[in-house]
């Protein structure tokens, strides 16, 4: 039974998720502040949290950071509709995918399902078993571990599964579209934010140079493709 931590301080929506995804079949501990739930974090963590933004105390933003700064535990954030600036804010903090409020219980269970899969990444049919070396970067399939200059390299489960995705056939180009089927489980319709966000933080890690990448390399009106070339 997949565990989920819900950090809401609306007692009214907070309670009405809870029973949603309880009925689901979830285990669900819900709490009201941002340092209830960092301390829920450390003290046994959840399969998946999902986090509002907009908290009293520390808000979601700073909730984030630093559950994405101590591990890869899938964050599923609920926004304010339409508000763009928190969409991406929030992306950017570390968040694997997003909710826009109000929430509607089978869309956050889709959501929640979608990146419980994305924690273990199932082989790409395109790519060859083993390990693999691009330049800097090994790429283990089988242990699901990436190393760059032999050192360990810490990805979410979204940013290990679009580095899975792309590096299964380098130099092919992949349209934001195909990767938010591929990676997020969502058609056409999907946010291409998602995939934007989720490509800058891979940048961050893998790349020597964010600015000028040699392994998630943008090709401008198509997408990306994984080098190097």
């Amino acid at each position: 039974m997949p565990r989920v931590l819900l950090i809401e301080d609306d007692a009214s929506v907070r309670d009405g998720l809870r029973m949603a995804l309880t009925y689901q079949g979830h285990a669900v501990d819900a709490v009201a502040t941002g340092e209830e739930g960092l301390a829920a974090v450390a003290a046994d963590p959840p399969d998946v949290v999902v986090l509002d933004l907009m908290l009293p105390g520390v808000d979601g933003f700073e909730v984030c950071r630093r559950i994405r700064a101590d591990g890869d535990l899938p964050i599923i954030m609920l926004t304010a509709r339409n508000d763009d600036i928190d969409v991406v804010a929030g992306l950017e903090a570390g968040a694997d995918d997003y909710v826009a409020k109000p929430a509607q219980a089978r869309v956050l269970e889709a959501r929640i399902r979608a990146v419980l899969r994305r924690s273990t990444p199932e082989r790409h049919p395109d790519a060859k078993p083993g390990r693999e070396r691009h330049g800097a970067l090994t790429i283990d399939r089988d242990a699901l571990v990436v190393t760059k200059d032999g050192a360990p390299v810490a990805l979410a489960p979204t940013e290990l599964k679009l580095l899975l995705e792309l590096s299964a056939s380098p130099g092919r180009v992949h349209s934001r579209q195909q990767l938010l089927q591929a990676v997020w489980d969502q058609a056409f319709l999907g946010d291409s934010r998602l995939v934007d966000a989720c490509v800058q933080r891979l940048r961050a890690k893998l790349e020597d140079d964010p600015a000028a990448p040699k392994y998630v390399q943008t090709l401008r009106g198509f997408g990306y493709r994984f080098g190097p070339l």
